[in-house]
């Protein structure tokens, strides 16, 4: 019971459709297990409500909210609700990104909309969150914060600009607030997945590109020299309640890569 007693808001804890458990899913289910409350945010209320349905099943306690994360009204009501039921906020985990489904492209084809979009969702939305849980959090002297970014923000290779770029900030961002807020108690750390089987990343690459969801995971193995696979959201999900748990209690400012060791070889 790692968790118990905890207050956690993860917000992007729904999942696109597809094969398999999303980051935010299997960190809801864990945090529960563990004996957290989490508060499940999500643009798609009914994948927020399937992922409160998934942790009930299980006896955790989880509640639903509805916010997009483009909109900062939304976000503070999300916060403030957490804050609400269960009067404290011990952990932030946001979850959220999109690329190819935002419109992401390489630099020679990607357009001002598609770029605002991606940033928008993947970093801006990171920031406000934090600028609205800072103040619950700096009361208490306590608090974590963990976000999702990718491995695709140290590489060299990636194809597509505004999904490396706003990954890139989160960890900038990150760094900062970890410094400036230690004083108070509150950690923060960002996670960084490589290729990992998850709807988000391999369903919609299957859609987008009309190829058969296999071969595009067959060609993802390929590319992790641990167990020549790619991970699952559960990997995700275990490093982030490594870190958000007090076993991480001496943990802030880090960036975590958990990537079957791709990014070892100078580009995941």
């Amino acid at each position: 019971m790692r968790m118990q007693n905890k207050v956690v808001v993860l917000i992007g804890a729904g999942q696109s459709p597809g094969e398999g458990v999303g980051n935010g899913r299997a960190a809801a289910l864990l945090y529960a297990r563990e004996g957290a409350k989490v508060l499940a945010v999500d643009r798609d209320l009914l994948a927020a409500s399937d992922t409160a349905s998934a942790v009930a099943a299980e006896g955790g306690i989880c509640e639903s909210f509805q916010a997009d994360v483009t909109r900062e009204a939304e976000l503070t009501a999300a916060i403030m609700d957490a804050k609400k039921r269960w009067q404290r906020i011990d952990v932030l985990h946001y979850n959220v990104g999109v690329s190819l489904a935002g419109g992401d492209r390489t630099p020679l084809e990607i357009t001002e909309d598609a770029f605002d979009n991606v940033n928008a969702i993947n970093l801006r939305g990171y920031v406000m969150a934090v600028k609205h849980v800072l103040p619950i959090m700096r009361a208490q002297r306590s608090g974590v914060i963990l976000s999702i970014s990718s491995v695709a923000a140290w590489s060299t290779t990636y194809p597509t600009v505004a999904y490396k770029t706003s990954k890139a900030g989160m960890i900038a961002f990150t760094e900062q607030i970890a410094r400036q807020n230690a004083e108070y108690g509150i950690r923060a750390n960002v996670v960084l997945p490589g290729l990992m089987d998850t709807p988000m990343a391999v369903d919609t690459r299957a859609r987008e590109w009309g190829k058969p969801r296999s071969e595009i995971a067959a060609a993802r193995d390929a590319q992790v020299p641990l167990r020549r696979k790619m991970g699952t959201g559960w990997d995700t999900a275990n490093a982030c309640l490594f870190l958000a748990s007090d076993e991480a209690n001496f943990i802030t400012g880090v960036a975590l890569p958990v990537d079957g060791g791709a990014s070892l070889r100078g580009g995941a």
